[in-house]
């Protein structure tokens, strides 16, 4: 089972709310920025396409219900905790671990 990579363009394109305060983290050892109050999920997809890729498709993933429900979404950071994109909020400095999240 081969896994697809799409990392060229982000899923997510911010139209307002720009001028909050801008947070370093680190995704998949790749430094970004996200804003104040960003969930990792938006965080994520401002710069790549997915979130992560299914363990049983290897199909890129979005998140599904973006409320915490779903299991969908699970990331890591770089010690190994588990942590929901989708209702985990930014914080400065954060090494997120998007591959094998599960």
């Amino acid at each position: 089972m081969s896994t697809v990579t799409v990392k060229s363009a982000p899923q997510f394109v911010r139209l307002a709310d720009k001028k909050r305060a801008r947070i370093p983290f680190v995704l998949d050892g790749v430094p970004a920025e996200a804003l104040a109050g960003d969930t990792l999920l938006t965080a994520i997809l401002m710069q790549q396409r997915h979130v992560r890729h299914s363990e049983f498709s290897g199909q890129p993933r979005a998140g599904f219900c973006l409320i915490g429900a779903c299991q969908d979404c699970w990331v890591r950071d770089e010690s190994g905790k588990r942590m929901r994109a989708c209702s985990t909020r930014i914080e400065a400095n954060m090494r997120v671990v998007t591959e094998d999240a599960r």
